[in-house]
Protein backbone atom coordinates (compact mmCIF):
# COMPACT_ATOMS: atom_id res chain seq x y z
CA UNK A 1 0.00 0.00 0.00
CA UNK A 2 1.50 3.42 -1.12
CA UNK A 3 2.24 6.42 1.50
CA UNK A 4 2.62 9.67 0.26
CA UNK A 5 6.04 11.34 0.48
CA UNK A 6 4.31 14.45 1.36
CA UNK A 7 2.60 12.50 4.42
CA UNK A 8 3.84 14.45 7.58
CA UNK A 9 5.03 11.48 9.99
CA UNK A 10 5.16 12.49 13.88
CA UNK A 11 7.76 10.41 15.56
CA UNK A 12 6.54 10.36 19.48
CA UNK A 13 9.34 9.09 21.87
CA UNK A 14 10.45 9.94 25.74
CA UNK A 15 7.85 9.60 28.03
CA UNK A 16 7.53 9.07 31.72
CA UNK A 17 8.41 5.80 31.86
CA UNK A 18 11.89 4.13 33.08
CA UNK A 19 13.11 3.82 29.71
CA UNK A 20 12.87 6.74 28.33
CA UNK A 21 16.57 6.82 27.15
CA UNK A 22 16.20 3.89 25.68
CA UNK A 23 13.24 5.39 23.69
CA UNK A 24 15.33 8.19 22.35
CA UNK A 25 17.44 5.77 21.17
CA UNK A 26 14.78 4.09 18.77
CA UNK A 27 13.65 7.70 17.64
CA UNK A 28 16.50 8.48 17.12
CA UNK A 29 16.74 5.56 14.46
CA UNK A 30 13.51 6.27 13.59
CA UNK A 31 13.79 9.42 12.57
CA UNK A 32 16.95 8.78 10.34
CA UNK A 33 15.28 5.86 8.47
CA UNK A 34 12.62 8.59 7.88
CA UNK A 35 14.56 10.70 6.85
CA UNK A 36 16.77 8.58 4.32
CA UNK A 37 13.31 7.07 2.75
CA UNK A 38 12.74 10.61 1.81
CA UNK A 39 9.68 11.23 4.49
CA UNK A 40 9.22 14.42 6.54
CA UNK A 41 9.56 13.69 10.09
CA UNK A 42 8.58 15.43 12.96
CA UNK A 43 9.88 15.00 16.43
CA UNK A 44 7.25 15.08 19.05
CA UNK A 45 9.07 14.85 22.70
CA UNK A 46 7.58 13.85 25.86
CA UNK A 47 9.58 14.79 28.92
CA UNK A 48 10.07 12.58 32.43
CA UNK A 49 7.63 14.87 33.77
CA UNK A 50 4.67 14.52 31.17
CA UNK A 51 5.51 17.99 28.97
CA UNK A 52 5.31 18.17 25.43
CA UNK A 53 7.42 19.57 23.26
CA UNK A 54 8.09 20.03 19.34
CA UNK A 55 11.17 20.63 17.50
CA UNK A 56 13.57 19.93 14.45
CA UNK A 57 16.51 19.78 16.71
CA UNK A 58 14.46 17.05 19.16
CA UNK A 59 15.55 14.67 16.42
CA UNK A 60 19.10 14.94 16.96
CA UNK A 61 20.16 12.33 19.53
CA UNK A 62 23.36 15.13 20.29
CA UNK A 63 20.55 17.47 21.76
CA UNK A 64 20.29 15.15 24.88
CA UNK A 65 24.06 13.85 25.46
CA UNK A 66 24.60 17.43 27.67
CA UNK A 67 23.46 18.73 30.94
CA UNK A 68 21.68 21.26 29.47
CA UNK A 69 18.50 19.50 28.26
CA UNK A 70 16.38 20.89 30.66
CA UNK A 71 17.57 24.55 29.74
CA UNK A 72 16.92 24.15 25.88
CA UNK A 73 14.05 22.84 26.42
CA UNK A 74 12.82 25.78 28.62
CA UNK A 75 13.43 28.15 25.64
CA UNK A 76 11.76 26.44 22.95
CA UNK A 77 7.91 27.41 21.96
CA UNK A 78 5.21 25.71 23.80
CA UNK A 79 3.03 23.51 21.80
CA UNK A 80 -0.58 22.64 22.52
CA UNK A 81 -3.00 19.99 21.41
CA UNK A 82 -5.94 21.24 18.93
CA UNK A 83 -8.63 18.87 19.88
CA UNK A 84 -11.14 20.48 17.61
CA UNK A 85 -9.32 20.08 14.54
CA UNK A 86 -8.04 17.04 15.52
CA UNK A 87 -9.94 14.75 13.60
CA UNK A 88 -7.77 12.47 10.89
CA UNK A 89 -4.64 14.39 12.12
CA UNK A 90 -3.15 15.36 15.18
CA UNK A 91 -2.67 19.75 15.06
CA UNK A 92 -0.69 21.30 17.05
CA UNK A 93 -0.32 25.13 17.73
CA UNK A 94 2.11 27.28 18.94
CA UNK A 95 2.80 30.83 19.41
CA UNK A 96 5.26 31.49 16.82
CA UNK A 97 6.09 29.56 13.84
CA UNK A 98 7.50 25.62 13.18
CA UNK A 99 9.35 25.37 9.85
CA UNK A 100 7.40 28.80 9.20
CA UNK A 101 3.86 27.85 10.41
CA UNK A 102 2.38 28.16 13.54
CA UNK A 103 0.28 24.82 13.07
CA UNK A 104 1.35 21.36 13.05
CA UNK A 105 -0.23 18.87 11.49
CA UNK A 106 0.48 15.17 11.12
CA UNK A 107 -0.81 12.24 9.09
CA UNK A 108 0.93 9.34 10.51
CA UNK A 109 2.02 8.99 14.01
CA UNK A 110 5.10 7.06 14.44
CA UNK A 111 5.31 5.76 18.63
CA UNK A 112 8.79 5.32 19.71
CA UNK A 113 7.67 4.91 23.04
CA UNK A 114 9.31 1.99 25.22
CA UNK A 115 7.58 1.13 28.86
CA UNK A 116 4.81 2.10 30.48
CA UNK A 117 2.61 5.53 29.72
CA UNK A 118 3.12 5.02 26.08
CA UNK A 119 3.85 1.85 24.53
CA UNK A 120 1.54 0.32 26.84
CA UNK A 121 -1.61 0.97 24.62
CA UNK A 122 -1.77 4.75 26.52
CA UNK A 123 -0.44 7.06 23.58
CA UNK A 124 -2.76 4.49 20.92
CA UNK A 125 -5.85 5.70 22.55
CA UNK A 126 -5.00 8.90 22.01
CA UNK A 127 -4.31 7.97 18.44
CA UNK A 128 -7.39 6.25 17.93
CA UNK A 129 -9.66 9.15 19.89
CA UNK A 130 -8.31 11.32 16.71
CA UNK A 131 -8.52 8.51 14.16
CA UNK A 132 -5.21 9.12 12.89
CA UNK A 133 -3.41 5.81 11.16
CA UNK A 134 -0.35 4.92 13.40
CA UNK A 135 2.34 2.23 13.18
CA UNK A 136 2.39 -0.81 15.38
CA UNK A 137 -0.16 -2.39 16.98
CA UNK A 138 -3.14 -1.33 18.84
CA UNK A 139 -4.58 -0.54 22.18
CA UNK A 140 -5.89 -3.76 23.66
CA UNK A 141 -3.01 -5.51 22.23
CA UNK A 142 -0.08 -3.34 23.28
CA UNK A 143 -1.89 -3.56 26.96
CA UNK A 144 -2.11 -7.18 27.09
CA UNK A 145 1.32 -7.56 25.77
CA UNK A 146 3.13 -5.02 27.92
CA UNK A 147 1.88 -6.68 31.12
CA UNK A 148 4.35 -9.86 31.80
CA UNK A 149 1.88 -11.63 33.76
CA UNK A 150 -0.59 -11.40 31.36
CA UNK A 151 1.18 -13.10 28.90
CA UNK A 152 2.03 -15.95 30.63
CA UNK A 153 -1.78 -16.54 31.89
CA UNK A 154 -2.27 -16.34 28.18
CA UNK A 155 0.49 -18.58 27.07
CA UNK A 156 -0.57 -21.03 30.08
CA UNK A 157 -4.60 -20.87 28.90
CA UNK A 158 -3.45 -21.50 25.35
CA UNK A 159 -0.63 -24.64 26.16
CA UNK A 160 2.25 -22.16 25.03
CA UNK A 161 4.99 -23.58 26.84
CA UNK A 162 6.60 -21.07 29.28
CA UNK A 163 8.52 -21.37 32.72
CA UNK A 164 6.36 -21.85 35.90
CA UNK A 165 5.66 -18.85 38.04
CA UNK A 166 3.44 -16.64 40.32
CA UNK A 167 2.78 -13.26 40.43
CA UNK A 168 1.89 -10.54 43.16
CA UNK A 169 0.55 -7.67 43.88
CA UNK A 170 1.82 -4.47 46.45
CA UNK A 171 -1.37 -4.82 48.38
CA UNK A 172 -0.04 -8.73 48.97
CA UNK A 173 3.04 -8.00 49.48
CA UNK A 174 2.47 -5.85 52.07
CA UNK A 175 -0.30 -7.83 54.00
CA UNK A 176 0.92 -11.31 53.68
CA UNK A 177 4.71 -10.70 53.19
CA UNK A 178 6.13 -14.14 54.18
CA UNK A 179 3.22 -16.27 53.00
CA UNK A 180 3.60 -14.57 49.60
CA UNK A 181 7.58 -15.13 49.70
CA UNK A 182 6.53 -18.91 50.79
CA UNK A 183 4.67 -19.20 47.71
CA UNK A 184 7.00 -17.68 45.44
CA UNK A 185 9.80 -20.19 47.13
CA UNK A 186 7.48 -22.95 46.52
CA UNK A 187 8.23 -22.87 42.44
CA UNK A 188 12.17 -23.88 43.23
CA UNK A 189 15.56 -21.65 43.29
CA UNK A 190 16.94 -19.91 41.47
CA UNK A 191 13.86 -17.62 40.26
CA UNK A 192 13.55 -14.32 38.33
CA UNK A 193 11.83 -11.43 39.90
CA UNK A 194 10.01 -9.38 37.32
CA UNK A 195 8.03 -5.54 37.48
CA UNK A 196 4.94 -6.72 35.60
CA UNK A 197 5.03 -3.54 33.10
CA UNK A 198 8.45 -2.78 32.77
CA UNK A 199 11.23 -3.47 30.08
CA UNK A 200 15.02 -3.52 29.12
CA UNK A 201 15.10 -5.62 32.24
CA UNK A 202 14.86 -2.43 34.53
CA UNK A 203 14.08 -3.55 38.29
CA UNK A 204 14.99 -7.21 37.63
CA UNK A 205 17.13 -9.75 39.71
CA UNK A 206 17.70 -13.17 40.33
CA UNK A 207 16.91 -14.71 43.99
CA UNK A 208 18.46 -17.96 45.25
CA UNK A 209 17.18 -17.89 48.65
CA UNK A 210 14.59 -16.74 50.60
CA UNK A 211 16.48 -13.47 51.78
CA UNK A 212 17.02 -12.64 48.31
CA UNK A 213 13.80 -13.36 47.12
CA UNK A 214 12.26 -10.76 49.42
CA UNK A 215 15.23 -8.02 48.40
CA UNK A 216 14.13 -9.10 45.01
CA UNK A 217 10.40 -8.55 45.03
CA UNK A 218 11.27 -4.82 46.98
CA UNK A 219 12.96 -3.95 44.25
CA UNK A 220 10.69 -4.86 41.37
CA UNK A 221 7.94 -3.23 43.38
CA UNK A 222 9.78 0.43 42.87
CA UNK A 223 8.73 -0.01 39.35
CA UNK A 224 5.60 -1.52 39.27
CA UNK A 225 2.70 -2.36 41.77
CA UNK A 226 2.38 -6.12 39.87
CA UNK A 227 5.38 -8.48 39.92
CA UNK A 228 5.83 -11.74 38.33
CA UNK A 229 8.29 -14.43 40.24
CA UNK A 230 9.15 -17.17 37.55
CA UNK A 231 11.42 -20.37 37.56
CA UNK A 232 14.86 -19.35 36.47
CA UNK A 233 15.59 -22.21 33.65
CA UNK A 234 19.65 -22.47 33.75
CA UNK A 235 21.83 -23.06 30.92
CA UNK A 236 19.36 -21.45 28.41
CA UNK A 237 19.92 -20.31 24.65
CA UNK A 238 18.33 -16.46 25.00
CA UNK A 239 16.75 -16.35 21.75
CA UNK A 240 15.06 -13.22 19.76
CA UNK A 241 12.82 -13.35 16.70
CA UNK A 242 11.19 -9.69 15.45
CA UNK A 243 8.18 -10.00 12.95
CA UNK A 244 6.53 -7.39 10.53
CA UNK A 245 3.35 -7.59 9.32
CA UNK A 246 -0.54 -7.84 9.52
CA UNK A 247 -2.32 -11.12 9.35
CA UNK A 248 0.74 -12.89 7.92
CA UNK A 249 3.77 -11.35 9.76
CA UNK A 250 7.30 -11.94 7.89
CA UNK A 251 9.61 -13.96 10.25
CA UNK A 252 13.38 -12.79 10.92
CA UNK A 253 16.42 -14.68 11.86
CA UNK A 254 16.74 -15.56 15.03
CA UNK A 255 19.33 -14.07 17.19
CA UNK A 256 20.88 -15.75 19.90
CA UNK A 257 22.09 -13.26 22.62
CA UNK A 258 25.12 -14.12 24.99
CA UNK A 259 25.73 -12.28 28.09
CA UNK A 260 28.35 -12.40 31.60
CA UNK A 261 25.72 -12.16 34.06
CA UNK A 262 22.06 -14.68 35.29
CA UNK A 263 20.31 -12.95 33.15
CA UNK A 264 20.02 -10.33 30.04
CA UNK A 265 20.98 -7.39 31.67
CA UNK A 266 20.11 -3.07 30.76
CA UNK A 267 23.96 -2.84 30.69
CA UNK A 268 23.95 -6.48 28.16
CA UNK A 269 21.45 -4.55 26.26
CA UNK A 270 22.27 -0.88 25.39
CA UNK A 271 25.73 -0.45 27.07
CA UNK A 272 28.30 -2.94 27.24
CA UNK A 273 30.44 -3.03 24.10
CA UNK A 274 27.53 -0.53 22.17
CA UNK A 275 24.91 -2.85 23.50
CA UNK A 276 23.15 -6.40 22.17
CA UNK A 277 20.27 -5.15 21.65
CA UNK A 278 21.39 -1.90 19.58
CA UNK A 279 23.35 -4.45 17.09
CA UNK A 280 26.55 -3.71 18.17
CA UNK A 281 27.95 -5.68 20.68
CA UNK A 282 28.59 -8.37 17.91
CA UNK A 283 30.49 -10.82 20.33
CA UNK A 284 27.30 -11.43 22.39
CA UNK A 285 24.99 -11.61 19.50
CA UNK A 286 24.89 -14.41 16.29
CA UNK A 287 22.73 -13.98 13.29
CA UNK A 288 21.16 -16.15 13.03
CA UNK A 289 21.58 -18.64 15.73
CA UNK A 290 23.43 -22.20 15.58
CA UNK A 291 20.15 -24.19 15.67
CA UNK A 292 18.75 -26.90 13.59
CA UNK A 293 16.37 -26.54 11.12
CA UNK A 294 13.62 -28.57 13.01
CA UNK A 295 14.02 -25.92 16.27
CA UNK A 296 14.77 -22.88 13.57
CA UNK A 297 11.00 -23.44 12.32
CA UNK A 298 9.38 -24.15 15.44
CA UNK A 299 10.77 -21.19 17.30
CA UNK A 300 9.50 -19.07 13.80
CA UNK A 301 6.04 -20.79 14.14
CA UNK A 302 5.70 -20.26 17.88
CA UNK A 303 6.21 -16.53 17.24
CA UNK A 304 3.60 -16.36 14.63
CA UNK A 305 1.27 -17.77 16.64
CA UNK A 306 1.72 -15.96 19.68
CA UNK A 307 1.90 -12.51 17.34
CA UNK A 308 -1.42 -13.54 16.49
CA UNK A 309 -2.94 -14.49 19.72
CA UNK A 310 -2.06 -11.14 20.88
CA UNK A 311 -3.35 -10.12 17.71
CA UNK A 312 -0.15 -7.48 17.03
CA UNK A 313 -0.24 -5.57 13.62
CA UNK A 314 2.92 -3.70 12.09
CA UNK A 315 6.16 -5.57 13.99
CA UNK A 316 6.99 -7.18 17.64
CA UNK A 317 9.69 -9.19 19.27
CA UNK A 318 9.33 -12.20 20.70
CA UNK A 319 11.89 -13.60 22.76
CA UNK A 320 12.60 -17.60 23.57
CA UNK A 321 14.64 -19.44 26.09
CA UNK A 322 16.10 -22.73 24.30
CA UNK A 323 17.48 -25.70 26.64
CA UNK A 324 19.80 -27.46 24.23
CA UNK A 325 20.63 -30.37 26.39
CA UNK A 326 16.60 -30.83 27.53
CA UNK A 327 15.83 -30.05 23.86
CA UNK A 328 12.68 -27.47 25.37
CA UNK A 329 11.50 -24.40 23.61
CA UNK A 330 10.24 -22.14 26.27
CA UNK A 331 8.36 -18.52 25.06
CA UNK A 332 9.61 -15.93 27.03
CA UNK A 333 8.24 -11.75 26.56
CA UNK A 334 6.77 -10.24 23.36
CA UNK A 335 7.07 -6.56 23.18
CA UNK A 336 5.26 -4.56 20.36
CA UNK A 337 7.53 -1.72 20.02
CA UNK A 338 10.96 -3.19 20.14
CA UNK A 339 14.00 -0.71 20.82
CA UNK A 340 15.69 0.29 17.63
CA UNK A 341 13.18 -1.54 15.86
CA UNK A 342 15.34 -3.91 15.54
CA UNK A 343 17.04 -3.01 12.30
CA UNK A 344 20.09 -5.08 12.59
CA UNK A 345 18.15 -8.30 13.05
CA UNK A 346 15.91 -6.98 10.02
CA UNK A 347 19.16 -6.10 7.99
CA UNK A 348 20.72 -9.16 8.72
CA UNK A 349 17.45 -10.59 7.39
CA UNK A 350 17.82 -8.81 4.23
CA UNK A 351 15.47 -5.62 5.03
CA UNK A 352 17.37 -2.51 5.69
CA UNK A 353 16.33 0.37 7.43
CA UNK A 354 14.70 2.52 4.94
CA UNK A 355 12.56 -0.25 3.57
CA UNK A 356 11.31 -1.28 7.21
CA UNK A 357 10.36 2.34 7.58
CA UNK A 358 8.63 2.20 4.47
CA UNK A 359 6.75 -1.28 4.86
CA UNK A 360 5.71 -0.04 8.87
CA UNK A 361 4.02 3.23 7.25
CA UNK A 362 2.28 1.06 4.94
CA UNK A 363 1.10 -1.59 7.53
CA UNK A 364 0.12 1.42 9.44
CA UNK A 365 -2.60 2.17 6.50
CA UNK A 366 -3.26 -1.09 5.58
CA UNK A 367 -4.63 -1.49 9.14
CA UNK A 368 -6.20 1.95 9.32
CA UNK A 369 -8.34 1.21 5.87
CA UNK A 370 -9.29 -2.28 7.38
CA UNK A 371 -10.86 -0.14 10.85
CA UNK A 372 -12.50 2.26 8.43
CA UNK A 373 -14.90 -0.56 7.33
CA UNK A 374 -16.34 -1.19 10.76
CA UNK A 375 -19.59 1.08 11.60
CA UNK A 376 -18.83 2.81 14.71
CA UNK A 377 -22.53 4.87 15.10
CA UNK A 378 -26.40 3.10 15.70
CA UNK A 379 -29.53 4.83 14.59
CA UNK A 380 -31.56 5.17 17.39
CA UNK A 381 -34.28 7.67 18.83
CA UNK A 382 -33.30 6.07 22.74
CA UNK A 383 -32.32 10.30 23.54
CA UNK A 384 -35.98 11.26 22.84
CA UNK A 385 -37.71 9.14 25.15
CA UNK A 386 -34.80 8.98 27.39
CA UNK A 387 -34.08 12.33 28.53
CA UNK A 388 -37.12 13.86 30.21
CA UNK A 389 -37.88 10.55 31.96
CA UNK A 390 -34.26 10.49 33.24
CA UNK A 391 -34.42 14.46 34.62
CA UNK A 392 -37.43 14.00 35.59
CA UNK A 393 -37.03 10.67 38.11
CA UNK A 394 -33.42 12.41 39.06
CA UNK A 395 -35.60 15.93 40.70
CA UNK A 396 -38.50 13.26 42.08
CA UNK A 397 -35.22 11.41 43.56
CA UNK A 398 -33.61 14.52 44.74
CA UNK A 399 -37.31 15.67 46.05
Amino acid sequence: MSISKDNIIGVFFGGRSPEHDVSIITADVIISGLQDAGYTAVPVYIDTEGRWYIDESLGDISFFKNNNVAAKLAQMREYTLDLQHSTNQIVFHSKKGFLGSDEITIDIAFPAFHGPNGEDGAIQGLFEMVDIPYVGTGLAASSNAMDKVITKLLYKRFQIPTTDFMYLMQSEWQAHRSEVRDEAADIGFPLFVKPARAGSSIGISKATDKDSLEQSIDTALHYDRKVLVEEGITDVADLTVALLGNENPEVSAIQESSFEDDFFSYEDKYLNDGGAQLGEAEKNITIPADLDETVTETIKDMAVDIFHLFECTGTARVDFLYDRAADTIYANEINTMPGTLYHHLWKESGIHLPELIHRLLSLAKEQYQSKQQITTTFDTDILAYANDSASQKLQSEEQ
